[in-house]
């Protein structure tokens, strides 16, 4: 992964990741404690340690330079955590985010917790991103104007041929080039159904069976959600508008 995060994007990264913690602990003892968590040593190994922890003269931590020292991988851990965007490895998550918050709240949650564990639990991260996107669809499967109707215990890729289905995506009067698009957002709502029950350890797995445990992968997957997402919800709200709200407020005219 160290090799993915760029310099110049790292130089970025510290910024926010600096302003991030400041605002969550707001004192130099807590902010040294919260980065000690992070600090791993050595001392039989060349007295090795995965980072430096710099102070200024007046012995509080120097954070900016702390940042500095951390790989790359790190870097990123530290922001995940703190929900610090990363737009170079999760491109849309601030528009997605922001979407879900407003419509989508249990969705939102879900999401929030799987971009926490990319790092950390690439497993359950999958898992995560694949119970938002249900609860995204069964959110907008819920609007009255739609005739298709969840019984609650449909699967990711059911949930989904229900919505193209609805969306007319797979019309044969389309361009066979819709109806191939839309044939892949199918493929992919089935993929991370699979990966979530096959690859993870959400249904439990023998020490033989293989597990996501590569970020970059997790990476993919969640990035896979953030798109499918996004167009269904902008497909939904171009298809069926909020209605327009009628204002009953009149005033005292007599006529």
């Amino acid at each position: 992964m160290n090799d993915l995060i760029s310099r110049k994007y790292q130089m970025k990264l510290v910024k926010s990741v600096h302003d991030a913690i400041w605002e969550e602990y707001k004192s130099y003892k807590e902010v040294s404690i919260y980065i000690d968590k992070w600090h791993e040593s050595d001392q039989w190994n060349n007295n090795w340690e995965n980072f430096q922890i710099y102070l200024k003269d007046s012995g509080d931590i120097d954070l900016l330079r702390t940042l500095h020292s951390m790989s790359g991988n790190d870097l990123l851990k530290v922001a995940i955590e703190m929900g610090v965007d990363t737009p170079d490895f999760i491109p849309m998550i601030p528009t997605f985010k922001n979407e879900l918050k407003s419509d989508f709240k249990t969705a939102y949650d879900t999401f929030t917790k799987a971009f926490k564990q990319i790092e950390t639990d690439p497993s359950l991260a999958v898992g995560l991103a694949n119970s938002a996107l249900e609860s995204i669809i069964k959110e907008i499967l819920k609007d009255e104007r739609i005739n298709s109707k969840v019984k609650g215990n449909e699967t990711l890729y059911k949930l989904t041929s229900i919505i193209l289905k609805e969306f007319n995506i797979l019309d044969n009067d389309h361009p066979i080039e819709i109806k191939t698009i839309g044939s892949s957002l199918l493929s992919i709502s089935q993929s991370i159904e699979k990966l979530r029950s096959e690859k993870t350890d959400f249904h439990g797995k023998t020490k033989d069976d293989y597990l996501i445990n590569d970020t970059v992968f997790t990476y993919f997957v969640v990035n896979s959600v953030t798109t499918v997402g996004l167009f269904l919800n902008s497909y939904f709200k171009t298809k069926f508008p909020k209605p327009t709200k009628i204002d009953d407020e009149h005033d005292d005219l007599p006529f």
